[in-house]
């Protein structure tokens, strides 16, 4: 899978687009296939090198998205495979998929649904 990372501190040409693993989902966890994510203030001051990940966290930049969880964890029983979910994350928003604590995702508005599924389901 791929993603935006960071190879180095600096400005916006320090974002490298490469292979990175796929993400692993933890028995408390979630896996979600993402249809959006979003750049922040944290974001950029990780890019810069004044705010690093917390410790445990990824080190690719990325701390909200929506999408369709695509695993959930032995310990999750809220949340099933197909759910289309908002998140924050502690890192790691990827393109490809990202790994969510259960205690952070939440139900998107049924309202809206272009950016709750990834762009290979729209």
């Amino acid at each position: 899978m791929y993603a935006i990372t960071l190879p180095s501190f600096g400005g916006p040409e320090v974002l490298t687009w490469a292979e990175v693993d796929e993400p692993t989902c933890g028995p408390g966890e979630v896996v979600i296939d993402v249809a959006a994510s979003a750049v922040n203030r944290a974001d950029i001051m990780q890019r810069q090198g004044h705010y690093p990940p917390p410790p445990g966290g990824s080190e690719v930049p990325g701390l909200e998205c929506s999408g369709v969880i695509s695993e959930v964890g032995s310990e999750v029983t809220d949340w099933a495979v197909g759910d289309e979910v908002c998140a924050l994350l502690a890192g790691g928003d990827t393109p490809s998929g990202s790994v969510c604590l259960l205690c952070k995702s939440f139900r998107g508005p049924t309202s809206l649904t272009w950016w709750l599924r990834p762009p290979s389901r729209r």
